[in-house]
């Protein structure tokens, strides 16, 4: 192996999956050989007939598409605004001086600092899981957007102005195009973090969720309960990644050539 050398495709799943069956293994050599008591945590096989409890008798499917739901939903909300903000202030130097220290400051801010006032003004309905959501995703995404922008290759818009093009049709016509696939790649990473922000969201104050699940497990003891959930949260997250790393790849073939 060589640094930065790319490797075949089927070598890339052969070592992904080797290391999903190594670990594996090592959790079952840890649990069936007794080092770890099954209160601390369970075996492979308990987890398994946990988790299909859970699917078959306890409605557990439907704790997924909520969770599954408010993911989205927040993330929505948050790109919707975001990426438009990201643009101006990588675009206009003073929407950037403006925006960018309070968007520094913000993104720094937990998620779940704010679950006490969001129950306050919003309760603990489907409004407060969107806005933890949402408020997790929101400032990461502007200023990742706005540093991408503002690294806009200069010929490219210097090109532009030559062949007459206005300060609106630059932003439509070079840079938004020039970005779009660091865009999408932004919000791909971003969609990874909101799962996290999702499941605090859901551990106070919900009565439904795989977050609600995992809290109400963890009372119970039932630790292959609370392993399920979490498998099925990275199953989850890694169709979503890989859906998006194919969208990615088809819109914007051409930054691959």
């Amino acid at each position: 192996m060589r640094p930065l050398e790319p490797i075949g495709t089927l070598l890339r799943i052969v070592l992904g999956i080797s290391f999903f069956v190594l670990f594996v293994a090592f959790w079952a050599w840890l649990t069936f050989s007794g080092h770890v008591a099954p209160l601390f945590l369970a075996n492979p096989l308990k987890m398994l007939a946990d988790g299909w409890e859970l699917l078959a008798r306890e409605n557990f499917l439907l704790d997924i598409l909520i969770t599954v739901w408010r993911v989205v939903g927040g993330f929505l909300l948050a790109a919707v605004v975001a990426v438009p903000l990201g643009i101006l202030m990588g675009a206009w130097k003073p929407v950037e001086a403006l925006l960018e220290p309070f968007v520094s400051f913000a993104r720094y801010l937990p998620a779940s600092a704010f679950l006490p006032l969001l129950i306050l003004w919003a309760g603990t309905g489907e409004l407060e899981k969107l806005l933890v959501i949402f408020l997790g995703s929101v400032f990461q995404i502007i200023l990742m957007v706005a540093v991408f922008v503002g690294n806009t290759r200069r010929d490219l818009v210097e090109a532009a102005y030559t062949l007459g093009a206005g300060n609106t049709s630059i932003v439509k016509r070079v840079i938004i195009p020039a970005n779009a696939p660091d865009i999408a790649e932004t919000l791909r990473l971003v969609l990874g973090w909101a799962w996290t922000y999702v499941i605090v969201a859901e551990l106070i104050g919900a009565s439904s969720g795989i977050g609600n699940m995992i809290i109400f497990s963890q009372s119970k003891l039932a630790t292959g309960r609370i392993i399920f959930g979490i498998i099925v949260i990275g199953l989850i997250g890694l169709v979503s990644d890989t859906l998006f790393k194919l969208l990615n790849r088809r819109l914007f073939a051409w930054r691959l050539a």
